[in-house]
């Protein structure tokens, strides 16, 4: 099946010229002219591939990025630009972005562009069912063996810190009224991180722990870097934080809100 692609851009002429193209190459395609529009279709569609344009009037390119990671982690984006710089390009990709393309872009550079964000939404695709077959076998085999699994005992809350309290159950942070909720995979990031305090965990254990599946050298932060990113942000409605997670250059993440050595 070829893909579905969502193109945004204010540019009437652009977004069209875009959506032609790639429906001549047999994608299916829906375009809309601003941010909102594209979290609303992000809401009502699953799409394989963004291609986000960067400067827009309302909500700019990365604005939508910052939402969009929650609403469709496994959608690739591809920011397009005609005013690129250092810093957009690494916010970007810090939000996940699969690339950054400065326009004028050739045909040929977003073709390749959107053929390698596929091939890797595709791997990543591949191996989650993979692993979901392995574990279904895994099941059955200690049924058919009468096998059980150990039982860990589960943790009911983890205390953080300021009297944030982590209720690991209902995946929710509290603070007397304060109440804030996490997905599925950013709650087993922040049990792993707490459970771990004052030890760094490198990327690829964290992919582990967290997402189930052992990651490559490269992609294992690309793949923790959104997922971090968003924690932070829900993390830094109390005080201090969004320091209370901290990125070891080169090496992963650790939770320990006391040490100030590390780069956040």
């Amino acid at each position: 099946m070829k893909a579905r692609i969502l193109v945004v851009d204010d540019e009437t002429g652009i977004r069209e010229s875009l959506s032609e193209v790639l429906r001549e190459e047999g994608f299916y395609v829906d375009a809309v002219g601003n941010g909102e529009e594209a979290l609303e279709a992000l809401k009502q569609n699953t799409y394989d591939l963004m291609l986000l344009d960067l400067m827009m009037p309302g909500m700019s390119g990365v604005d939508v990025m910052r939402v969009s990671g929650e609403l469709a982690p496994d959608t690739k984006v591809i920011l397009l630009t005609a005013h690129g710089s250092l810093d957009t390009a690494v916010d970007a990709l810090r939000l996940g972005a699969h690339d950054y393309i400065l326009k004028p872009a050739t045909t040929h550079e977003i073709l390749a562009s959107i053929t390698r964000g596929l091939a890797r939404r595709a791997e990543k695709q591949q191996r989650k069912i993979l692993l979901e077959q392995l574990e279904s076998s895994l099941h059955k085999l200690r049924d058919a063996e009468g096998i059980q699994p150990p039982m860990l005992p589960e943790p009911q809350s983890l205390v953080l810190e300021e009297g944030v309290v982590f209720d690991v159950p209902r995946r929710e942070l509290w603070r007397g009224e304060q109440r804030i909720n996490l997905t599925p995979t950013e709650g087993r990031l922040l049990r792993v991180l707490v459970e771990n305090r004052s030890r760094v965990l490198s990327h690829r254990e964290l992919v582990f722990f967290v997402q189930g599946y052992e990651a490559g050298e490269w992609e294992a932060p690309e793949v923790l870097r959104p997922l971090v990113s968003r924690l932070r942000r829900k993390l830094s409605v109390f005080p201090g934080g969004e320091n209370w997670i901290a990125n070891v250059r080169g090496t992963g993440y650790i939770f320990d809100p006391e040490r100030s050595d590390f780069i956040p």
